[in-house]
């Protein structure tokens, strides 16, 4: 499943990153968002807004619902 489709307060682990976006893999992983790395859903904008994620323990990041598209996640 896609993180952008991951129910605020839900908890997932990442199992593959593809995106379109020439180096947006790389500011991702320098973020923390690694493949088996667990990630938190806090909330989730209206309308397709950004998503306010925590990344391991004590990383926060808000993210465009478009590049939460090519996370996929398990639970």
């Amino acid at each position: 499943m896609k993180l952008s489709v991951v129910k605020p307060g839900q908890t997932v682990t990442i199992a593959a990153i593809s995106t379109n976006e020439p180096g947006l893999e790389r500011r991702l992983e320098a973020m923390g968002f690694k493949v088996g790395q667990q990630v938190k859903v806090l909330r989730k904008a209206w309308l397709n807004g950004p998503l306010h994620l925590r990344v391991g323990l004590t990383t926060e990041v808000a993210m465009r619902n478009h590049e939460a598209e090519g996370i996929f996640v398990q639970v």
